[in-house]
C-alpha cells in the first residue's frame, strides 16, 4: 500500500515540483492550500486569491487532489499578535518562523495525521531531513542561496520525522527546469519575498492599520539631535533608507543608517557609513534557546550562526549555559546589525542546530569606549 503524503501547496513553483516528485516516488499525495490570512485584511493587494487559483491549476495537472483550509484564525493568535506586541516593544520579529512553528508544522501537521490519515507530511522548503541513529536532523538545502533551514529551525525531531523536503537536494535552476519541462503554470511565476501577509503593499501603511505610530527626534551616535522620525515601527536596525537627515550634519558622504532605537525616549539613533562600529556586534544574549534534537547544551560549544536569513553562516562560541533561558553567544568575528528580535540560528557544517530569539548585543563601539 502507498504511503500516503500530504502536501503545503503554496501556488509557487517550489511546492508544484515538489508535489510531482512525490508522486513520481510512488506516494499517494494529496494537496492543502493553507489560508492564514483573510482576504479582507488584503485589499487590491493581496495575492491569496491568485495563488489558490494557480494551486488548483496545478493539482489538476499532475492529478492530485487538493483541499482548502482555514488557519486564519490560528494565524492571527499564534503569529500576527505576537508579532505586533514585539513591534510595539521596538524589536523587528520574524513572522515566517513563527508561523512554520505554530501553522505549518503543528495545526497542518496534526491536521493531515489525525484528519487526512497522512503518513508525511510535506513542504517546498529548501532544506534537508537526515535519519541517524533514531532521531531526524535537519540539513541545509543542497542550494546554499536557497537554503531555509534558517525558517525550520524551531521545529523538533519528532516532527521533522513526519516530515519530506522533496526539493531540498536540488538547486533552485533544476527545479524551474523540472517545472518548465513539464509545462507547469507556476513555471515561471516569481517567487515570494517579503512578509507573507504584508506582500506586495508598502510596509509603512500597512503597519499603521493596527499599530499607533509616534513621532520622535532622530539622534546621532553621540546624542545629538539631528532630525525627527515619522515612528520607530517604521525601522529597524541597519536599515538606510528612509532616513531624512539634513546635509549640515554629515560627517562624510556616507549614508545614515540606523543603529538602534531607544523606545522609552522614542529616539532613533543613527550613524554614517555602514562599518560604523555602532553597527557591528561583537556577541549576543539569545533567549528561549530551542534543539531540533531536544538535548540540551551543558557545555560550550563552537559552531557557526545567522542572526539573519542569507547571511554568510559566521563562526561563534556558545558559552556554557547558566539558565535553559538564556545563552550567551561570542562571534568570531563582528556582525553587522544584528537585531533583537530576529533569530540566531545555530550550525555544525550543514546541520541546523536550532536556535532563539535575539534579546540584546554587545557592539564593538561600545566594547572600544570601555576599554579606554
Amino acid at each position: 500500500m502507498k504511503k500516503k503524503v500530504v502536501i503545503g501547496i503554496s501556488g509557487g513553483v517550489d511546492s508544484s515540483v515538489s508535489a510531482w516528485l512525490l508522486k513520481k516516488n510512488g506516494y499517494h499525495v494529496e494537496g492543502v492550500f493553507m489560508k492564514n490570512w483573510e482576504e479582507n485584511n488584503c485589499k487590491s493587494y493581496c495575492s491569496i486569491k491568485q495563488d489558490l487559483q494557480d494551486a488548483q491549476c496545478l493539482c489538476e495537472q499532475i492529478g492530485i487532489n487538493l483541499t482548502v483550509l482555514n488557519f486564519s484564525k490560528q494565524y492571527w493568535d499564534k503569529v500576527f499578535k505576537i508579532f505586533l506586541k514585539e513591534y510595539q516593544l521596538g524589536k523587528t520579529p520574524n513572522p515566517d518562523i513563527l508561523c512554520n512553528k505554530e501553522i505549518k508544522f503543528k495545526v497542518f501537521l496534526n491536521f493531515a495525521f489525525e484528519e487526512m490519515q497522512a503518513d508525511y507530511i510535506a513542504t517546498g522548503h529548501y532544506a534537508r531531513r537526515v535519519d541517524f541513529r533514531g532521531k531526524s536532523y535537519l540539513f541545509s538545502g543542497i542550494d546554499m542561496n536557497k537554503d531555509q533551514s534558517y525558517f525550520l529551525h524551531q521545529i523538533k525531531h519528532q516532527e521533522i520525522s513526519k516530515c519530506l523536503f522533496p526539493v531540498g537536494n536540488f538547486i533552485k535552476l533544476q527545479v524551474r527546469h523540472i517545472a518548465s519541462q513539464l509545462n507547469l503554470i507556476t513555471a515561471n511565476k516569481k517567487d515570494s519575498t517579503g512578509i507573507c501577509f504584508i506582500g506586495k503593499r508598502n510596509f509603512k501603511k500597512f503597519i499603521k492599520n493596527y499599530l499607533l505610530a509616534s513621532p520622535g527626534i532622530i539622534t546621532s551616535i553621540k546624542n545629538k539631535k539631528i532630525g525627527y522620525h515619522p515612528g520607530l515601527i517604521y525601522y529597524t536596525i541597519g536599515q538606510r533608507k528612509g532616513i531624512n537627515i539634513n546635509s549640515t550634519y554629515n560627517t562624510c558622504a556616507d549614508p545614515w543608517y540606523v543603529a538602534d532605537k531607544d523606545v522609552k525616549k522614542n529616539s532613533l539613533i543613527v550613524v554614517q557609513g555602514r562599518n560604523h562600529l555602532a553597527l557591528l556586534s561583537v556577541s549576543i544574549i539569545v533567549i528561549y534557546p530551542h534543539w531540533i534534537d531536544q538535548m540540551p547544551l551543558n557545555s560550550e560549544l563552537k559552531c557557526t550562526i545567522k542572526t539573519r536569513y542569507r547571511q554568510e553562516n559566521t563562526g561563534c562560541l556558545i558559552k556554557k549555559p547558566k539558565s535553559k533561558k538564556y545563552l550567551k553567544v561570542i562571534f568570531d568575528q563582528p556582525i553587522f546589525a544584528v537585531t533583537p528580535g530576529q533569530s540566531a540560528v545555530f550550525y555544525l557544517k550543514n546541520r541546523c542546530l536550532g536556535g532563539g530569539i535575539i534579546h540584546s548585543r554587545t557592539l564593538l563601539h561600545d566594547l572600544l569606549n570601555k576599554s579606554k
